[in-house]
Order: structure tokens, then C-alpha cells, then sequence
């Protein structure tokens, strides 16, 4: 791992595969870490001919955090978006946007091929709206649009995410417990749920970086973004949107919205997927990468 002085915070982040080879960018989701993207499917990337590049989000993992920001009140920030205030806010998802481009600048990248999931995905959708000479591909994954009008999460699993877990230094098992009833909740139904391998990978994420507010501030990057759809309208790079047929967190009908709305673009409904990408599917949605990768060549 590495860091980067990027756009006024510190960036950590790695690289997989030649550093002549055209790059991708992976962007971590909603309080995650970059070691979702895990070392294996980085490295069906990199051997398909690409530069691999996954990096911690501001305020997650090793980069910069804000945790001197006071905790998010979720009910000021909901009256501040009805009455059409701008909430107080420590960033917002084009900083994180300003972010991905900042560290191509450091790492004399001059244009690359962006793949999001989640909140990754709004990030990577932006980048490629707002800088359409960086950005040679788009890959949106288990992400959404921003349409207000688009079906919500089911309850449970909102509950289940904004209820505060256990201090993993404090109680291990409940804090254990908590999260992987979580990720079990919006795993899919098509593959087995890997409880050990999940378990090692949140362990992994709180020995790397525990910070419980990052949770919040990352949601409120998301609420003040609002509705993309303005901007996907002009995206012009090949786009591709991956979505699960089982996603409890953003249904099946937030991919649609997604990929009606960039012009041109494929999407890529999994049978089966949730809200997380299974091992089974990595060579698919490799695929699914590469081939739209492939498509810039030829604009």
C-alpha cells in the first residue's frame, strides 16, 4: 500500500499489473474499504492486459478521515434537503469525485477506465460526467441514479444499516454478530453466503481503520448529490451498469433507471446477485468490464 497527497487529504491506495497498461480505477462503496476489491479479482483484471488501481475513499480505510466533524443528525439533514437548504456538510460526492481524478493527476494517469460499486458507482458516474476527457469507460455496479421516484430499500435492511453496531474493540462477537447479519440480509440467493470469508474481511476493515462516523458522512455525500440523471444524460464514454436480480439495498429497479438513463449503455441484470459480489461472478463481470473497456477503442 501507498499514499498520495491528493486533493488536500491523503489518499492510500495500490496497483496490479503492468504500469504501461491502460488503467482502471476501482472505487470502493459506502463505508467500505478498498480491500472489498479483493486481490484476487484485481488480478483476473491485471491479467487481461489492464493496470489496476484501488484505493481508500476519503474518510475510510488508511486515507484521510473527518471524524473531527461533529455526528451526523440524520433529521437535520433531511429538514435541510426539504426545505432546499445546503446541509453542513464535511464533503460531497464530487470531492470524491475531485478525489479519483487527483490521484490519476499524482500518478501521471492521464485518462483511465472507471468502475464504481455502490456509492462507488455515483462516484464513478460523475467522474465520467464531469470529466469525460479522464474517463475512457464507465462500469456503475450495484449503484443507483439518484431518481427520487425510484423504489426504496426494504425497511429491515435500512434499519439493519443505520442501527449502531457494537465497539469491535469492546464486543467483538456483537460486533461480528451485527455485520454479518447485515451482509448475510443483502447477499443474494444465488450463491452461498461465505460466513468465514466475510468474517476475515470485516476483522481485516477494523484493523485497518475503525471509524463508526464515517458511515454518516458518507451518507450525506450521497442525500446532497440528488438526482444524477441531469448529468448521465451526457455521458459520452461506453458505459456498462451491473446490477443484482436479488439487491435488497438498491432494487433491480435503480440498474434500470441507471442504465435508461446514460445513452448507449448495456446493462448487466446478474440472476442471483445481491448487493455484494460473490467470487462466482468474478470472471463474469470481469467480462463484462473488459468488454466495455474495449469499446473506447474504437471512439
Amino acid at each position: 500500500m501507498d499514499m498520495l497527497k491528493v486533493n488536500g487529504v491523503d489518499l492510500a491506495y495500490d496497483s496490479f499489473g503492468n504500469e504501461t497498461d491502460a488503467a482502471i480505477l476501482l472505487i470502493a462503496g459506502l463505508g467500505t474499504q478498498m480491500i472489498r476489491w479483493t486481490v484476487p479479482f484485481c488480478q483476473i483484471l491485471a491479467e487481461r492486459g489492464f493496470r489496476v488501481i484501488r484505493f481508500d475513499n476519503r474518510d475510510a480505510g488508511c486515507s484521510t478521515h473527518f471524524s473531527h466533524h461533529r455526528a451526523l443528525d440524520f433529521d437535520a439533514l433531511a429538514a435541510a434537503l426539504m426545505s432546499g437548504q445546503r446541509p453542513d456538510i464535511p464533503y460531497t460526492l464530487d470531492d470524491m469525485c475531485d478525489d479519483a481524478i487527483g490521484l490519476l493527476d499524482a500518478l501521471s494517469i492521464d485518462r483511465a477506465h472507471f468502475v464504481g460499486r455502490s456509492m462507488g458507482g455515483m462516484i464513478a458516474q460523475i467522474a465520467a460526467s464531469r470529466y469525460p476527457e479522464r474517463v475512457l469507460s464507465l462500469t456503475s455496479i450495484m449503484s443507483s441514479s439518484g431518481n427520487p421516484a425510484l423504489p426504496q430499500s426494504a425497511p429491515d435492511v435500512m434499519a439493519m444499516m443505520t442501527k449502531p453496531a457494537p465497539n469491535p474493540f469492546e464486543d467483538e462477537a456483537g460486533f461480528l454478530a451485527h455485520s454479518l447479519s447485515f451482509a448475510k440480509r443483502i447477499a443474494g440467493t444465488g450463491y452461498p453466503f461465505e460466513e468465514d470469508t466475510y468474517r476475515e474481511l470485516i476483522l481485516e476493515e477494523v484493523h485497518r481503520a475503525y471509524d463508526p462516523g464515517t458511515f454518516g458522512r458518507q451518507i450525506a455525500a450521497i442525500a446532497v448529490s440528488g438526482d444524477r440523471r441531469p448529468r448521465l444524460a451526457t455521458i459520452q464514454a461506453p458505459a456498462l451498469v451491473i446490477h443484482g436480480g436479488d439487491d435488497p439495498l438498491f432494487v433491480p429497479a435503480c440498474g434500470e433507471d441507471t442504465a435508461s438513463a446514460i445513452p448507449g449503455s448495456e446493462l448487466m441484470l446478474i440472476k442471483g446477485m445481491g448487493h455484494d459480489l460473490p467470487h462466482q461472478l468474478y470472471h463474469v463481470i470481469a467480462d463484462g468490464i473488459e468488454r466495455t473497456a474495449k469499446l473506447s477503442d474504437v471512439r
